[in-house]
């Protein structure tokens, strides 16, 4: 009698449809079907008991161990952190960030050879040549006799230190007049 083959209403089921299922059991049936409902109501309610009086004895352990809460939250964080770094998923991820910082990495360096080649491009223009020529023309005018040469560095250097000079040399020559 206890083990029927009607099913029992899921919830969100119509409640009719479980009024109906009542009205079928037969006096006998319901009868034992309540005995077993305040049976299995006072198994849980000593198993909360039990379960209540366990949490207790645990709680002064770990009182007299000297663990404390904060102690706990760290072990749960350390062993959560060992379960999640150990699952498939995380080393999957693991491995395709360091393969994408990787190709990242590879793609910088590409970059920068192509911006350090462009640069030699430019420098060895013929417009950067004639642009150097000319300012190895001013440094000649402004320096004098110095000999021509030397990388652009150095001639631009040179020609802002002639021409620092010369200010300085005229600014002497009008405080003495």
């Amino acid at each position: 009698g206890l083990l029927r083959s009607d099913s029992i209403p899921e919830v969100g089921e119509d409640a009719a449809a479980s009024v109906g299922m009542a009205e079928t059991l037969s006096e006998e049936e319901q009868d034992e079907l309540r005995k077993e409902l305040a049976k299995v109501e006072e198994e849980i309610q000593t198993l909360s008991q039990v379960l209540a009086a366990k949490e207790k004895h645990l709680a002064e352990i770990k009182r007299k161990l000297g663990i404390n809460s904060l102690q706990e939250l760290k072990q749960n964080i350390t062993k959560g952190w060992q379960d999640v770094t150990s699952t498939t998923a995380y080393k999957r991820t693991s491995e395709t960030l360091s393969q994408a910082g990787q190709k990242a990495s590879a793609a910088f360096s590409s970059v920068g050879s192509v911006i350090t080649k462009k640069f030699e491009d430019v420098r060895n223009s013929p417009t950067f040549k004639s642009f150097e020529e000319k300012v190895e023309s001013l440094k000649s005018k402004v320096g004098g006799s110095k000999p021509a040469g030397g990388d652009f560095g150095e001639v631009l250097n040179s020609a802002a230190n002639a021409s620092a000079t010369e200010t300085i040399a005229e600014q002497t020559q009008e405080e003495t007049h």
